[in-house]
């Protein structure tokens, strides 16, 4: 038995640097860190450990000393973020053993102590992303980076603690002909990192209309501010081309914009979407944008600035920007064609209560709905380039504007695909299968183009633009490209950041037939969870956190949630036992 008085004092240091030190101490015997658990894994320590070992007195370079708790402070399924003076960490008993991993999630910061702790996994409270706490790597998205994990014994020390992301250790290219074609995006960055990182040497081409490396473009509507290209990745050995025009599948061949072809073993189609178009006069004008990349972001913002913005569209890259510009425009104006936003979506309820909240604490934003369908566009001349001057609307209703957006939806950008064999449906979508390939073998697509076999219905083919789900069709279609196939096991997770609001999302609403709603929709304190039949199948919240993220692990684990479980307002069945 642990005595109440036994201090908890964890050495946290990086596994890298274990490696590097090759687990001996200074005097040459073996570092007592080497095997702090029977099983002589690394990055825990048992209760009964800590009564067992004798103080420790080997201390390893460039580390952090500090007491932290008893051994008896902690709970089974709990997790406590403790500062070490410089720096930080998140401690985590489950089952009887102690383990520390880097304390914010790499994608966004969020503090992981708010997150849901559950069978060996931290997932995010902000945007659904699962670390291991046994490895620190990533096992659902979004995000790139690994988390950092130490290594626990009963005497804690920490090191590196300012880090707190890690990056998995990566194969190089040993090849020159041998080639996988991908794009830049979410969905084609994660394949060819997951590439690198199961050991695929052959050349890896990003094929691409941008002039950036791959960056965080959700970014683009939510910030809205001069914002510069962020990079995620830019490694040597990812060459660029430029956009492709034509695929021909019989000769395994790509032909670019600049009219240079180039052959692929394995191609990933990821284009994405593209702005559906709007009719209206005047249209090649200069300060009409659709937000596709940060030059348009940072017009934007340049051209809002104390000036008047329209808005069309409440799409929700629509209502991101029109939120963004409330306290930099003088005045912005919301179009759309629907009597409440996000209706289809989010359901009438919620939908009505971010109406509200976009007007009720900013003057200087309005909302147009309802008929609306065609917008006009008055131009005149500045330097003898079209620029537009007022948005008119069909009812006659003339908007001051110095800049437009246009958020009215988009649709798949696979118009090069016509020709190509490449299986499309009616709408220009990309039927793949479990493990994303298309009709063709040795291809590949993800992201906004493609429909998948989504497990939560039936296996049924969805699709499910989510930034985060582009992360996981990439690693997908990596792993079937390397003869390691896999299905995607995911729950659909989506954010949205709107007149200083958090909406969190998870799971896959769609045909949603009743939303049961707990909490307050008018003081925007809410969770509302969405049912077909008799069944929760989407979960949505503001300032209810890590709520979603809880029915995410829920709806991760293969449980069926029920109507009438959440009917009653006791969220009692959401607490994970099995961490207790």
């Amino acid at each position: 038995m642990v005595c109440p008085a036994v201090e908890v004092k964890v050495e946290l240091t990086l596994l890298e640097k274990d490696k590097e030190a090759d687990v001996m101490s200074p005097n040459g015997k073996a570092s007592p860190f080497s095997d702090c658990r029977p099983n002589g894994a690394l990055g825990h320590c048992s209760d009964e450990d800590a009564a067992a070992a004798p103080l420790r007195l080997y201390k390893p370079r460039d580390y952090v000393e500090a007491s932290v708790c008893h051994v008896k402070d902690m709970e089974n399924g709990q997790m406590r973020e403790v500062d070490l003076g410089s720096g930080r960490a998140l401690l985590i008993k489950e089952h009887g053993e102690f383990s520390a991993i880097g304390h914010k999630c790499p994608h966004y910061g969020a503090p992981l102590v708010k997150g849901v702790l559950s069978k060996g996994h931290v997932r995010c409270p902000w945007h659904g992303a699962c670390f291991s706490i046994a490895t620190g790597d990533i096992e659902d998205f979004p995000g790139l980076d690994s988390l950092p994990t130490f290594q626990v014994t009963f005497l804690v020390r920490f090191a590196d603690l300012q880090s707190q992301k890690r990056s998995k250790a990566m194969a190089r290219c040993s090849a020159t002909l041998n080639q996988c074609l991908v794009p830049p995006g979410p969905a084609g960055l994660v394949c060819a990192e997951t590439l690198r990182q199961e050991g695929f040497t052959d050349r890896i081409v990003m094929c691409t209309m941008d002039k950036y490396p791959p960056y965080d473009r959700p970014k683009l509507s939510k910030v809205c501010t001069e914002i510069q290209s962020t990079p995620q990745r830019l490694h040597k050995d990812y060459p660029h081309k430029d956009l492709a025009v034509a695929v021909d599948v019989k000769v395994k061949a790509v032909t670019f914009q600049d009219g240079s072809r180039m052959e692929y073993r394995r191609l990933f189609i990821a284009t994405g979407s593209k702005p559906k178009p709007l009719n209206y006069k005047g249209q090649d004008v200069r300060n009409v944008f659709h937000l596709r990349t940060p030059e348009d972001a940072n017009n934007v913002a340049r051209l809002a600035n104390n000036k008047n913005a329209v808005i069309v569209g409440t799409s929700f890259v629509g209502m991101e920007v029109a939120a963004a510009l409330t306290d930099k425009a003088h005045s912005v104006s919301i179009i759309g064609i629907e009597a409440v936003p996000f209706r289809k979506a989010l359901g009438e309820k919620v939908g009505k209560a971010i109406m509200k909240v976009g007007t009720r604490p900013w003057e200087n934003v309005v909302i147009l709905c309802v008929c609306c369908l065609t917008v006009f566009v008055n131009v005149f001349l500045l330097f003898y380039v079209p620029q537009l001057k007022e948005v008119v609307l069909k009812s006659g209703k003339v908007l001051r504007a110095d800049v437009c957006i246009i958020g009215t939806g988009s649709g798949p950008a696979t118009g090069f695909l016509k020709q190509s064999g490449v299986h499309m449906d009616s709408k220009g979508f990309v039927p793949v299968n479990k493990t994303m390939q298309t009709n063709i073998d040795g291809v590949y697509a993800g992201g906004d183009i493609v429909t998948f076999p989504f497990p939560g219905r039936s296996n049924k083919k969805v699709n499910i633009p989510h930034w985060q789900m582009a992360h996981v069709h990439g690693r997908v279609a990596a792993l079937g490209m390397m003869g390691r196939p896999t299905e995607i096991k995911t729950v659909p997770y989506f954010w949205s950041a709107m007149f200083g609001k958090s909406l969190r999302y998870a799971g896959y609403g769609e045909g949603f037939d009743d939303v049961v709603i707990q909490g307050d929709v008018d003081e925007l304190k809410f969770v509302a969870f969405y049912t077909r039949s008799e069944e929760v199948v989407a979960v949505a919240s503001m300032n209810y956190d890590p709520i979603v993220s809880r029915v995410a692990e829920v709806l991760g684990s293969g449980k069926t949630i029920r109507k009438r479980d959440v009917e009653t307002g006791d969220m009692s069945w959401l607490i994970d036992k099995g961490s207790q």
